[in-house]
Parts: structure tokens; C-alpha cells; sequence
């Protein structure tokens, strides 16, 4: 374009040059593209990734834990993962019903109930006509004791899980471990592939697995086992971390409704040196039970080598002792107060040891929750907020009667599990079902601590919020699922009169905490909505892995570098 300024030029010398001129633009350009090229291949060909993945799930965990007790908490659990972490402030769980099989499932699988199949703790099973137990499998032995806590499996999950898709994604060369008091805790999260899931037996205070894994207990298991810690942490009783007048955030160290701990009584210090009965029944209840597992954890880093070859491994741990304290005791208690700024310590250990052993920048870890917990009743109407329970029992007892008393139909519910009525279509299969469950749900609704009773089968239909209605929606699985569902007004659930529970949709049990934290990581917060469906998406995001078979979640994508 500059030679038409030149007329002098002659012809030939300018289209010389605009040869030149073009060849050196092509050259360069295919130069250009070649580099791009090659470091574009070496990403693809040669991706980056941690040694390790751990899962820290804690048992009954609110998302307001975090804050509640910052002003308490050291600067190396909790607030470490807060502030150099990522924190997803506003996570929740987007089915119903919140227990610890579920929530334990949809975080690894991604999946909901309607799609893993675990539908509860405990579920009735038509097939069976009887209620089964989420990890039972009567095909499996127990391993590492005579008991029979070690007849379980996953066989009742449907979905794969992260760690499934991690093994076999480099052909079942990364090792998975699960650990947690709880057989739930570990089974679930670890999947169908796992190299081993580990859980407490109070039969004999160690930690167990069954034949679905491996015919007998590694050596260092067995060592560990060897060194008998529960009863060494029960030899220290539980008193209070600090003075016991400085828990100002809590209630009076004894409360009518709070339960009493088993073979103990319900005030501090919890003098657990004396027990000879049960005795680890009771450690279960004592924050040292997270201490232990977090012992169990380091025990499996160093036996397994995780993190140690050019395989990713995955270690799956579940702090169960925050849900049987919690239980007992609810979440205004000294007793939940104490756990948490325990486990805070529990938590800046065990960093420091992933800092020592695998590297400050060579594992991701997240922090997230099974459910919450509600408040306990008693406690909220001192206060003058409505609160109450909801039995199951009852509300069948009262069903059944309704169906004697107007349709002269006996034994016409199977079961009222999970807030589900169960019909028993073995006896009701010749009479109108669509006309007796219409008259089942407005007898329910006659009780003034149900707020809705929905035909499962018509979910879609139902005038209910869209956020509650898409939670049942992802909790309805088509084979397993009851008839009808009913729904108690908030602060009301299926519990007892000490103590609290969890199980319900509102938020107290679906607001749960979400910290991401190290290899691949940003540092930052959100708040937008995320859902507990989101973590194994966005683990499989980050390890370049196939998401697992079930999963329905998204990416975070602001928290990955």
C-alpha cells in the first residue's frame, strides 16, 4: 500500500516486493500458530494435578458455625480455609430428606436421591416388605472384629462417585479411602471402587471394614488399633476447652431439653474415665471421637503412601461425633460449642500435617456438610417461637385409623418413613388408590403442624413453592419412594422431646458450609446460590475427570484458578 506513493517505482520491483512483503507475513504468522500450537498440545497432553484429594465432611455442621464461633476459632482451622481458601457462602442442599446417607451420597456422586437411590439413613423397600438400612449387605463378613458392624457395602448406591471416576480415569491406579465413625461416613464417599473404607466398631473400640474390600486388615491398621486411643481419650474425661463462663454464646451448662450422654450424666465435666458399659457407645459422643479420626487419617497417608506416586489419590473423611453431640444436646449447647472450637484445633493440625507430608501446594481439600440441625423445640418456645414434633409413629397410627374408621380397610400403610406415607398396595390394590390418597391428604392437612401433604406421583401439579417443590422433585425416586408426602411447618420434625434432629427442607438443615481450599484453588467468596450437587462437579473439573454417571451439578467456576 506504501509503493502507490512511489511512482517512479517500476512495476516489476513492486510486485517483487509485495512478494516478499506476503511471504514474510505468511512465515511469520505459521510461526506464530506453530508456538501456540505446541503449548496448547503440552497443556492438553501433560495436564497439571494434585497428589492428593481430601474430603472433609463434618457430621451436622451448620453454615453458621463458621461465624458463630469466629471470634473463638484459632487462625489456622477454620479461618485458614475462610480466608486463604475459597467460601461458597451460600450452599445448600437441593433435596429432601437432609440425613447423613444422603448427604454423604450427593456430595460425592453429585446425584440426588431420585437418581443414587439412597433415599435415607433407612428407607421401606416394597421389594422386601421391611425397612432397610442404607449400607446393609448381608452378602459381606466383617472384617477386623466378631461383630456384625461390618456387614455393609455400597451396593444400594446406584451412582458412581468422584473417587470411581478418579480410578478410572488412570486405569485403577489411584488409590480411595474412606474413614469416619459412622460405616455411612466412609462407605458412600468412597464409592464402589475404593480401595478400603474404614469405620468404628463399639464392639471392640477399632476401626473395622468387611469382606466387600479385603479378607483381613492391612498391618498398619492394625497397629494403629493396637494403640487403643479411645481408651486413652476416655481415661481424660471432657471438660470444657476453656473456662466454662466464657461460653457466651451458648445456654446454661444443664437445660431440661438436652439429653444426657450414654452411661453419663448431661453436665460438665463429663467424667467418661468410669465407664465400663458400652464404654465405646459413649466415646462416640466426645469431641476426642474427631480427634481420632483425624489420627486415622494420618495413620492412612502413611501406610497407603497417598500422594506419594504420579497418581492423584483421594482420601474421604467424616467427623461424625459433631452429629451425635449435636443430637444430644442441640445447637445452643455448651456441648456443640466446645466440639467446634476442639475441632478448629483438630482442623489447624491436620493442615499442618498436609503442609509436612504431601506439601503446601500439592492437595485440594474441601469442607462441607452432610446437613444441619434444628433447634431444639423446647429451647425455641422458651423463646416464643413455634416449634414442635412430628412423630412418624404417630402419624401412622393416625392414618391407619383414618382408614379404618372411613374405608374399613386394616394394615393399609406399610410405613410412615422420612415424611412419607408408604400405602400397602397389596391390600388396597382392588379398592380407588387415587380417591383414598386424596382422602389421606386432606386428613393430614386437618393437623395443624402439617403445612402440605402432596401425591408424589403428581409432584408437578403441586401448589407449593418452586424451591420446595424442586426438592422433592430430586428426592422422589419412582421405585423406592412412598405414596405421599407431607410437610411439617417449620421448626417442626420428626424427633424427640430432649434433643434435637434434622431431616426437613428448611434452612436450618439445607444451609450448609462450602470451603475450598489449596492445589488449583482461588482465594475469595461467594454468594451466590450453589448446591451441594456442585462439589463433585466441580472436583471432576479440577482433576480433569469425567463427572460421576449420576451427576446433575455445575462447575463452581469462580473458585478454580
Amino acid at each position: 500500500l506504501a509503493l502507490k506513493h512511489f511512482p517512479d517505482y517500476n512495476t516489476f520491483a513492486q510486485t517483487e516486493l509485495m512478494k516478499h512483503l506476503a511471504l514474510s507475513v505468511c512465515l511469520l504468522l505459521f510461526f506464530i500458530l506453530k508456538v501456540q500450537s505446541q503449548k496448547t498440545n503440552s497443556k492438553i497432553s501433560s495436564p497439571q494435578k494434585p497428589k492428593l484429594v481430601v474430603g472433609l465432611v463434618i457430621d451436622q455442621m451448620r453454615w453458621d458455625y463458621l461465624y458463630r464461633y469466629a471470634d473463638r476459632y484459632g487462625s489456622n482451622g477454620f479461618k485458614r480455609l475462610m480466608n486463604e481458601g475459597f467460601n461458597c457462602n451460600n450452599t445448600f442442599i437441593n433435596y429432601t430428606p437432609t440425613y447423613t446417607a444422603v448427604g454423604h451420597s450427593t456430595i460425592y456422586t453429585g446425584s440426588v436421591p431420585a437418581i443414587h437411590g439412597i433415599m435415607g439413613n433407612n428407607w421401606y423397600s416394597r421389594q422386601l416388605n421391611r425397612t432397610v438400612y442404607c449400607s446393609e449387605d448381608t452378602t459381606v463378613t466383617t472384617v477386623g472384629s466378631n461383630s456384625s458392624a461390618g456387614k455393609m457395602s455400597p451396593v444400594n448406591m446406584l451412582s458412581t462417585t468422584v473417587g470411581d471416576q478418579l480410578k478410572l480415569a488412570n486405569n485403577l491406579k489411584a488409590k480411595v479411602i474412606g474413614i469416619a465413625l459412622k460405616d455411612r461416613g466412609s462407605i458412600l464417599p468412597a464409592g464402589h471402587s475404593a480401595n478400603a473404607a474404614y469405620w468404628f466398631d463399639n464392639a471392640n473400640g477399632s476401626f473395622i471394614t468387611s469382606s466387600y474390600y479385603m479378607k483381613e486388615l492391612p498391618f498398619w491398621v492394625q497397629q494403629f488399633n493396637n494403640k487403643k486411643l479411645p481408651d486413652q481419650y476416655l481415661q481424660q474425661n471432657w471438660n470444657t476447652l476453656y473456662p466454662i463462663e466464657t461460653y457466651t454464646q451458648s445456654t446454661a451448662d444443664i437445660e431440661p431439653f438436652e439429653n444426657i450422654l450414654p452411661n453419663e450424666d448431661n453436665s460438665f465435666p463429663h467424667v467418661t474415665a468410669n465407664i465400663t458399659k458400652d464404654k465405646y457407645n459413649s466415646f462416640r459422643y466426645m469431641p476426642q471421637a474427631n480427634t481420632i479420626t483425624f489420627d486415622m487419617a494420618k495413620a492412612a497417608i502413611e501406610g497407603e503412601q497417598l500422594g506419594k506416586d504420579e497418581h492423584t489419590d483421594l482420601l474421604a473423611i467424616s467427623c461424625s461425633s459433631t452429629d451425635y453431640i449435636g443430637h444430644e444436646f442441640g445447637p445452643n449447647s455448651i456441648e456443640i460449642e466446645d466440639t467446634y472450637l476442639r475441632l478448629d484445633k483438630d482442623i489447624a493440625s491436620f493442615l499442618t500435617y498436609l503442609d509436612k507430608t504431601i506439601g503446601q501446594d500439592n492437595y485440594v481439600l474441601f469442607l462441607s456438610s452432610d446437613h444441619g440441625a434444628a433447634n431444639i423445640p423446647g429451647y425455641l418456645q422458651e423463646n416464643k417461637i413455634p416449634a414442635g414434633l412430628i412423630n412418624s409413629s404417630t402419624v401412622q397410627q393416625y392414618v391407619d385409623k383414618f382408614l379404618q374408621r372411613d374405608f374399613k380397610i386394616t394394615n393399609g400403610i406399610s410405613k410412615v418413613i422420612n415424611y412419607q406415607v408408604y400405602l400397602n398396595h397389596e391390600v388396597i390394590k382392588q379398592k380407588d388408590i387415587i380417591g383414598i390418597k386424596q382422602a389421606i391428604i386432606e386428613e393430614l392437612l386437618k393437623l395443624n403442624i402439617i403445612s402440605a401433604a402432596i401425591d408424589l406421583k403428581e409432584l408437578n401439579q403441586a401448589s407449593i413453592p418452586a424451591k420446595l417443590k424442586n426438592m422433592l422433585i430430586n428426592g422422589y425416586n419412582q421405585k423406592l419412594s412412598g405414596d405421599i408426602q407431607y410437610i411439617p411447618n417449620p421448626q417442626f420434625f420428626d424427633g424427640s422431646s430432649k434433643g434435637t434432629s434434622h431431616g426437613v427442607y428448611n434452612n436450618f438443615d439445607s444451609h450448609i458450609p462450602l470451603l475450598w481450599y489449596g492445589w488449583g484453588i482461588k482465594k475469595g467468596s461467594t454468594s451466590r446460590a450453589i448446591y451441594m450437587t456442585d462439589i463433585a462437579a466441580t472436583l471432576s473439573a479440577l482433576l480433569n475427570i469425567q463427572m460421576p454417571s449420576g451427576s446433575i451439578g455445575d462447575v463452581i467456576e469462580e473458585a478454580i484458578k
